[in-house]
């Protein structure tokens, strides 16, 4: 068996509050929807190449008192400017954006569900 492809799915009791989210506040592009016309079940967006799903269910509910089982890392052009733009979008910042030993500069931040994103800037390179 060869993997050619894998991607998240992230699934909300309320994806009209998570899909305007993934989609207006980081800049993900709808190239799929199901139904086609009105209230989708299942919305598939893209970042760059990569794929990532939202699928409603209604029985969604985050782990008592836990971490939410998933965290997403993103990769950004600006950590600073993206952690602003979730934090204008209301969106709650659990860690300020930070440079790693490692040469990344990184931030964490919750969606609407509280599911753990990561933004990451990538390392600048001296040549």
């Amino acid at each position: 068996m060869a993997v050619d492809d894998v991607f998240p799915i992230v699934t909300s009791a309320d994806l009209g509050r998570m899909l305007p989210f993934y989609r207006d506040v980081l800049g993900g592009e709808v190239h799929y929807q199901f139904p086609p016309e009105g209230p989708p079940a299942y919305v598939g967006l893209r970042f760059g190449t990569a794929s990532f799903g939202l699928g409603h269910d209604p029985d969604h509910q985050r782990p008592a008192g836990g971490t939410p089982p998933i965290a997403l890392w993103l990769y950004v052009d600006d950590c600073d400017a993206g952690v602003e733009r979730i934090r204008a979008a209301g969106g709650r910042i659990v860690e300020e954006p930070a440079d790693q030993p490692w040469g990344e500069r990184i931030a964490r931040a919750e969606d609407p569900d509280g599911n753990q994103l990561i933004l990451g800037q990538r390392a600048a390179h001296g040549g």
